[in-house]
């Protein structure tokens, strides 16, 4: 499987988007739901956001986590210390899992990266029981993530090549309202739900936002790799008067809005 998301450093990542996964995973597990003695599945863990908040829970009997990116299998399992919790490598498209396996079966903040978001639900539906629960977030890109916005209208604002990257990335498959009951239902599952989940991004200062992107992480950082050296001497010019807007470097707070869904197995 191939992913479009640029990874190079579990601690880069985390800084990138990772601390915001932290907060994001208990609104997503209140949504999609838990109960005792149940099996979970969690498809893309990265470094693990939803995994821990899992292991918050007590009355969980097994969780599973599984990724596509060894960095990220292996630093989830370096910093793992919960005997319920086993970690392997593995395609969203193709889980190495058997039939029915799983009570919940939950994507946090993946799918839009996945190629066949299709594929990767008929294969979450797969290994899910009959009666269980698969669920998904991701990102409203064009309209729900005003900081990284700011950066890629910022940025194609004053380098003609990003603005094609700009396009693919405000209507990039997944992220647009409806898109995940549509594909949801089409997978064939039952009572779906779509709802909006909303945290707050907030940063120290300029450099707490900027300084894994400009180290190449994540699909931001892959465009600013793909840029010249005073092209990126540009971009940082430009993203630091868009955070400051005229006023001294300091703490900026964002809203960041996903959409979840959710879906019994028939």
């Amino acid at each position: 499987m191939s992913t479009t998301f640029n990874v190079h450093k579990p601690s880069a990542y985390d800084q990138l988007m990772g601390r915001w996964s932290r907060q994001l995973a208990p609104q997503f597990i209140e949504f999609a739901g838990v109960a005792d003695g149940e099996t979970v599945l969690d498809v893309g863990c990265g470094t693990g956001s939803l995994t821990f908040a899992l292991t918050d829970i007590p009355f969980l009997s097994r969780i599973e986590a599984i990724d596509i990116s060894p960095v990220f299998v292996e630093a989830l399992r370096t910093r793992n210390i919960d005997a319920r919790v086993a970690v392997q490598q593995g395609d969203a498209q193709s889980l190495p899992f058997q039939d029915r396996a799983f009570d919940r079966v939950f994507a946090l903040l993946v799918l839009h990266f996945v190629p066949d978001a299709d594929k990767a639900i008929a294969e979450m539906r797969r290994v899910a029981r009959p009666g269980g629960t698969v669920a998904a977030a991701v990102w409203d890109h064009a309209g729900g993530m005003p900081v990284m916005r700011m950066l890629v209208d910022s940025i194609a604002a004053i380098i003609p090549k990003a603005e094609a990257f700009r396009t693919r990335f405000c209507f990039q498959p997944m992220t647009q309202p409806g898109e995940l009951e549509r594909v949801f239902m089409s997978g064939g599952l039952q009572d779906v739900q779509e709802t909006e989940l909303t945290i707050r991004m907030n940063y120290r200062d300029f450099d707490d936002f900027w300084t894994p992107i400009a180290a190449g992480e994540g699909p931001f950082g892959a465009l600013i790799d793909s840029l010249s050296e005073t092209e990126r001497q540009q971009a940082a010019t430009t993203m630091r008067a868009a955070y400051e807007a005229g006023r001294p470097d300091g703490p900026r707070s964002f809203t960041s809005t996903a959409w979840a869904c959710r879906g019994l197995v028939p």
